[in-house]
Parts: C-alpha cells; structure tokens; sequence
C-alpha cells in the first residue's frame, strides 16, 4: 500500500459510548464528505482495524443503534 501525506483522521466518540469503557465506538465524520466513505473503529483499539462503510449502511448503523435497547 502506497504512503500518503493525507493528514490523519480526526476520530470522533459516538454518543453512544458509554463514559465507562463500554460499548466505545468512534467515526471520522470529516473523511466522510470528501471520500463517500464513514471510516467506524473500536476506540478502545485505536491501532486495530477500521470498518469503512458507505454513508447508507453508515445510516443502517446509526438507526440499529438508536432503536436497540441498551
């Protein structure tokens, strides 16, 4: 894989984390505009991988979150 000088992603916690360690989620909202993709990663494993979604199964996403019972 080629280098870029891209500067790197600003990763944003999602309100759906909890303070206490669970459940942390975190996505890079500003990739999104420019590329069509939502990168999504687990904040507790910043250097683990990265799920890249489309801005649709972004949206699934967001709506299984917000309709599941926690």
């Amino acid at each position: 894989m080629a280098k870029t000088n891209a500067p790197p992603m600003r990763w944003v916690k999602s309100s759906y984390s909890t303070q206490n360690g669970g459940a942390c989620v975190e996505w890079a909202p500003e990739h999104a505009p420019t590329t069509g993709v939502v990168p999504v990663r687990d904040s507790k494993r910043p250097t683990g991988p990265v799920l890249m979604l489309s801005g649709d199964a972004f949206a699934g996403l967001v709506a299984l979150a917000r309709s599941a019972e926690l």
